[in-house]
């Protein structure tokens, strides 16, 4: 993680990474921690022991408030996260309560560092930079399931870029697998036990 020492930290999300995120923040000397939810806390992905371990930390949630713009000075640096104030409206298709915008809620949350830790998209850049990489219909990198070499040759893959979003435990397998399938790659098809 970035030096945090006296920074003011903003985490934008509501699951497991964000909540790591800032709690990690104050561990590394952030000034002050606040997490930035777009619904209420009822409705937070993360599991409910981590936010409560947040607030028992001094951990500040802004919930039911959207990040809309990132704020900085003439230099380019970070001074603020200008968000808006939400409210739970009907639920949407997948039974989630919808956020709305309240009119005329503004406010700004100081800040010199933002941690953006919402979705579990793939990320478009390698996709974007790299047309020939096979994906799938989700955007998720196309590995083979034993080698996790991709469609061009020499390249490997694994983690949650190829099976979404999963445990750390499964990304380390990942890693061990495509060592091995590096490793015969290097060596001319000698797969290391």
């Amino acid at each position: 993680m970035y030096d945090c020492r006296d920074r003011d930290v903003v985490v934008i999300g509501g699951g497991n990474t964000a909540m790591d995120a800032v709690r990690t923040a104050p561990r590394l000397g952030a000034r002050n921690a606040s997490l930035v939810y777009r619904r209420s806390e009822a409705e937070m992905p993360a599991r409910k022991e981590e936010v409560k371990h947040a607030k028992e930390e001094g951990i500040t949630l802004q919930t039911l408030t959207n990040p809309i713009a990132l704020l900085g000075d003439e230099r380019g640096w970070l001074t603020g996260v200008r968000c808006e104030r939400m409210e739970l409206g009907e639920p949407d298709a997948d039974g989630r309560r919808k956020p709305i915008p309240i009119p005329n809620s503004e406010f700004t949350i100081d800040a010199s560092l933002a941690i953006i830790a919402i979705g579990t998209n793939a990320n478009p850049l390698v996709q974007s930079t790299t047309p020939d990489l096979a994906t799938n219909k989700k955007n998720y990198i196309v590995a083979d399931p034993e080698t996790l070499q991709t469609s061009k040759p020499g390249v490997f893959a694994g983690g949650d870029i190829v099976t979404g979003s999963a445990t750390v435990i499964l990304a380390m397998g990942a890693g061990r697998r495509a060592a091995r399938g590096i490793h015969a790659f290097l060596c001319g098809g000698v797969v290391p036990k």
